[in-house]
């Protein structure tokens, strides 16, 4: 793991900064993205910023994720593998009820910002023959009522079965990070049974940590059910 650079949207907070934390302790050098440059400050500053980039960054704006890669190609030279982490959730109310611009605005983060930050780094992928790993969701292998989120996460499911194809052949890995319920920022009050982020951090170095023959397609994580 020794000087491979990983890249991470959504490092800010959650299952970003644990990842990034976690790939630290790994030895990687790390270009962490987010919209809250403050706390990516606190982050790098944390794990130590000779081997830390941060980068602001909407996932929704094309040349944010642009810029984002040139800053990463710039000081490390190489990009070995991409955690598209970035999403949000929706509001209540299902179909019936929800708010739209709630609705639109996730949609724009959770499939159109994969997407992106997907097109913006396999340039430089294929140049390594790296990683790419995409934060879908338990919910996107489930049905849940009225839920766009969940609809938003079976996006994303497609997008790492499809990218999969397209680099069918070229040496380029794509895991899927499935999470059940994890206490994250993600929640206002925090889920009564929920997995740690550190948790979901753990698969993500699992997958990076395998050998090139070895693609892990799909990680679900769930929390063990409580003992009766």
């Amino acid at each position: 793991m020794q000087d491979r650079v990983l890249l991470i949207t959504g490092a800010s907070s959650g299952i970003g900064a644990a990842t990034a934390r976690a790939a630290a302790l790994e030895g990687y050098r790390l270009v962490l993205a987010a919209r809250s440059q403050d706390s990516l400050d606190a982050l790098s500053s944390e794990l130590g910023s000779e081997k830390v980039l941060t980068v602001t960054c909407d996932v929704t704006v094309r040349e944010d994720q642009e810029a984002m890669v040139e800053k990463a190609l710039a000081k490390f030279g190489r990009i070995d593998a991409v955690f598209a982490n970035a999403g949000r959730g929706g509001s209540p109310g299902g179909f019936s009820g929800a708010d739209p611009d709630v609705w639109r605005d996730m949609i724009l983060t959770n499939v159109y910002g994969v997407g992106l930050t997907v097109q913006a780094t396999l340039p430089a992928l294929r140049e390594s023959v790296g990683h790419v790993l995409l934060t879908g969701s338990a919910a996107g292998r489930a049905t849940i009522p009225g839920s766009m989120y969940g609809a938003s996460k079976w996006a994303v499911t497609g997008i790492g079965y499809n990218l999969r194809e397209e680099l069918r052949g070229s040496g380029i890995r794509v895991t899927l990070i499935e999470p059940g319920m994890v206490d994250t920022p993600f929640f206002d009050e925090p889920p009564e049974h929920a997995l740690a982020d550190s948790d979901i951090a753990g698969a993500v170095l699992y997958a990076l940590a395998q050998p090139p023959h070895v693609d892990v397609n799909e990680i679900l994580v769930r929390p063990t059910p409580p003992r009766e």
